[in-house]
């Protein structure tokens, strides 16, 4: 019962730090988005390894910075696939292969559940597909290229909670600071990169196209800045993203990986009930049907 609460509380901060991280996207770059979230999760996760402690070991350590670069990859690759869409295919896919391979490796490693439970993980599968699915009109059929991606994605997502269940039981926050420090570096080598191959661009259409309006020097000198605001979500971001990857590890501690994997999965649900409270945005009715699978899933799963 106590882990599919947790898993459940894990899930909703995890599609929360979504929704914030989206708001942050609409207003600086997803790359610089994702970066500064890193870095203040790897702050938060510092200042409560002294009160939560753990055991530095090489096993942590390791496992922990894998589980880094794997987020990182999952993250690009998830990116650059809903920007080729359609998303109404490609985020539900990327949840699905994100809860399946996990859960596969959890079960062929000797999670045993209740015949009820196995039905309860179908039941979230669907539920994950379901909450995940938002219709676009006219949408395309997906290329091979962006299935592959979103495939990729998910696998990569799902590597990240195997990396993370297979840290020593006496670690405490020590595999998470650990993928922290290393998502950020990998993140902030990302957005230097882009950032130098942004102002040779600027500086090649300065030379091609100089400005002659005194009034776009003012504008562009003496303007506000207009990442503020989407810093301000980033951080918000980072900082329930932390929250979530604690419940996760708890989750992981209490539990089996196969019932973690698919509660984990069902992130999207924390990002819609934020975006129809917050932006009152919709919910199609195989949202609402995906949500009512998904309290029933859990239900089935605190029973087995």
């Amino acid at each position: 019962m106590l882990t599919v609460i947790v898993g459940l509380a894990g899930a909703l901060s995890y599609g929360a730090a979504d929704f914030f991280g989206g708001l942050a996207s609409r207003r600086i770059s997803s790359i610089r988005a994702t970066a500064i979230a890193a870095v203040v999760g790897l702050i938060v996760l510092l200042l409560a390894l002294p009160l939560v402690g753990g055991e530095w070991s090489a096993q942590a350590v390791l496992f922990g910075a894998l589980s880094g670069v794997t987020g990182a990859g999952a993250l690009v690759l998830l990116y650059a696939c809903l920007a080729l869409g359609p998303m109404s295919i490609l985020s539900p896919l990327t949840a699905l292969v994100a809860a399946i391979v996990p859960m596969s490796v959890g079960l062929a490693s000797g999670d045993r559940l209740a015949p009820l439970g196995y039905a309860a993980l179908g039941l979230a599968l669907v539920a994950v597909v379901l909450v995940g699915f938002v219709p676009e009109k006219d949408a395309a059929r997906p290329t091979v290229r962006a299935l592959a991606m979103a495939v990729a994605s998910g696998a990569l997502i799902g590597a990240f909670l195997v990396l993370i269940d297979l840290t020593p039981d006496d670690s405490g926050l020590v595999p998470l600071v650990a993928n922290r420090a290393t998502n950020s570096a990998v993140m902030f080598c990302v957005v230097a990169v882009l950032a130098i191959v942004a102002a040779r661009r600027r500086r090649s259409a300065a030379a091609s196209a100089p400005i002659t309006q005194p009034s776009d020097v003012v504008a562009e000198t003496h303007g506000p800045h207009p990442w503020v605001a989407g810093a301000k979500f980033a951080v918000l971001c980072g900082l329930l993203d932390a929250g979530a990857n604690a419940l996760l590890l708890l989750g992981l501690r209490l539990g089996e990986l196969s019932v973690m994997a698919v509660l984990t999965a069902m992130y999207p649900a924390g990002t819609i009930i934020l975006a129809a409270i917050v932006l009152r945005e919709r919910l199609t009715a195989l949202q609402w049907v995906g949500l009512a699978l998904a309290v029933t899933a859990a239900g089935m799963l605190a029973l087995a």
